[in-house]
């Protein structure tokens, strides 16, 4: 996958994340589609789901570089994917949408002020890495259409039950769909001092669960 400079590259939650993306659109075959990528980063998951003869995709994100990553690999792929620029949910908050997918930041950091800019702005979580997860839950089900479903991935180490807990009170149907425990990659390698700290992990620990979380609206 092609990416600009300061673009982050797909990792393993989005690999995790685009099985189960895949399985939920070969459940409904030739049905169309309305899906919704936010913090799209180079798009991986958008360029999945227009693989689907059926899907009419828009892939969200803050970042320009990222953006144009999208449109260069949907190009590249011969894929359709609308791209807009923006916070979430805010550039398509008139449209409603039958599957919403989100790899949000989510590593904990040092403190709750957020990058604008750089790498670690695809990554950094706030202090308890929930501040996106956190807005995806609020935000999200506001876009879902009826019967829409939203998925997304984070580590357990943000609380998955607060998650869960999140989703239900908009009014969702929320469930873990999978998990994968894996080591933990560089950005975790680096943070693993300050998270034991602070009793996110045990000492020692150097792996983490992945959950990819589906939620869908009666």
């Amino acid at each position: 996958m092609l990416r600009g400079p300061g673009v982050y590259p797909p990792q393993r939650d989005t690999w995790l994340l685009a099985d189960v993306l895949r399985e939920e659109l070969l459940d409904a075959p030739g049905t169309p589609c309305r899906v919704l990528e936010v913090c799209a980063g180079a798009g991986a998951l958008s360029l999945v789901a227009a693989g689907f003869d059926n899907t009419d995709v828009t892939a969200v994100d803050c970042s320009r570089k990222a953006l144009f990553s999208v449109a260069l690999n949907a190009r590249r792929l011969r894929r359709r994917v609308r791209v807009r620029r923006g916070d979430l949910t805010a550039p398509v908050a008139t449209q409603r949408f039958d599957l919403v997918v989100a790899n949000p930041p989510y590593v904990p950091g040092a403190g709750d002020d957020l990058p604008t800019r750089g790498v670690m702005r695809a990554f950094d979580g706030g202090r308890d890495g929930r501040l996106v997860v956190d807005r995806v839950c609020d935000e999200a089900p506001a876009v879902l259409a009826p019967g829409g479903c939203l998925l997304m991935v984070h580590s357990a180490i943000n609380g998955v039950d607060e998650t869960l807990r999140r989703l239900e009170a908009q009014g969702l149907r929320a469930d873990v769909v999978t998990r994968c425990t894996h080591p933990f990659g560089p950005v975790f390698t680096a943070r693993a001092e300050l998270l034991e700290q602070r009793g996110l992990i045990e000492q020692g620990q150097r792996t983490e669960e992945l959950v990819v979380i589906r939620a869908r609206r009666p």
